[in-house]
């Protein structure tokens, strides 16, 4: 049981941290979009007809991943402890 405790507590956590960096990401890329338009317009030679598909794949992949890959299973494993504790009071 310890260790199903120790991996929702990571997965809770690791969704926690993910948030927070997705956050950070997305107001960096809002804040930024101007002129880091200009540095890519020059840099890679592309314009925000290119770019925009990009950045929101991004933030969508980032979301699935999020929501998907760590907070389902950390909920999950949070249900099964519960009932566990219900079961052998």
């Amino acid at each position: 049981m310890e260790v199903v405790r120790v991996l929702r507590n990571i997965f809770l956590r690791a969704f926690v941290v993910g948030a927070a960096i997705g956050a950070v990401f997305a107001i960096v890329t809002i804040v930024g979009w101007d002129a880091g338009m200009s540095f890519a317009t020059r840099s890679f030679h592309t314009d925000a007809a290119t770019m925009t598909p990009i950045a929101l794949r991004f933030f969508a992949e980032l979301r699935f991943f999020l929501w998907f890959g760590l907070l389902t299973p950390g909920l999950a494993l949070h249900w099964t402890l519960k009932a566990e504790a219900k079961r052998t009071r």
